[in-house]
């Protein structure tokens, strides 16, 4: 293994705990990563494991907006209520680094629904607004996994 490749191995792996704990830009580091082992190795086969993983990593970002979105539309969740639980989830990890963006987003969600909706039905639209939050997470996840799997198989085989 080069000292390239474990420079860019060390970015994927942080680029994943970026994504798992969102402090750090995950997919811009993978990215980043991708793109300087590609240049580093200047092959065809480089820049076709690189056009590949950022392929990947482009759909991911997409259907992970779209995906959850429709399942929140469905379940009558405004667009708004996220909003709002975007804006206290960021002021709280500011108030709280890294546990209070989950938390100021919960609390977020939940105020929002609660002054919408009433108490009755705000727990059920936080759940549905956390589902949708957890499932663009694993999308977001995948699509980074897929692009990782793809920079070692081009590892494995320019090797």
């Amino acid at each position: 293994m080069s000292a390239t490749e474990l420079v860019v191995a060390v970015l994927l792996v942080v680029g994943i705990a970026g994504i798992i704990v969102p402090v750090i830009p995950g997919l811009l580091l993978i990215l980043g990563g991708l793109l300087l082992w590609a240049v580093d190795l200047n092959t065809s086969s480089g820049w076709v494991v690189f056009a590949v993983a950022t392929t990947f990593l482009a759909a991911g970002t997409v259907v992970k907006y779209v995906v959850p979105g429709r399942r929140l539309k469905a379940a009558g969740v405004p667009r708004s209520t996220m909003i709002i639980g975007g804006v206290l989830g960021v002021i709280g990890f500011f108030v709280i680094p890294v546990i209070g963006l989950f938390l100021g987003f919960v609390l977020g969600v939940y105020a929002a629904e609660r002054r919408r909706l009433g108490p009755v039905a705000a727990p059920p639209a936080t759940r549905q607004a956390l589902k949708a939050v957890g499932l663009s997470l694993l999308i977001e996840l995948t699509a980074s996994l897929l692009a990782v799997a793809t920079w070692v198989v081009g590892v494995v085989v320019t090797g």
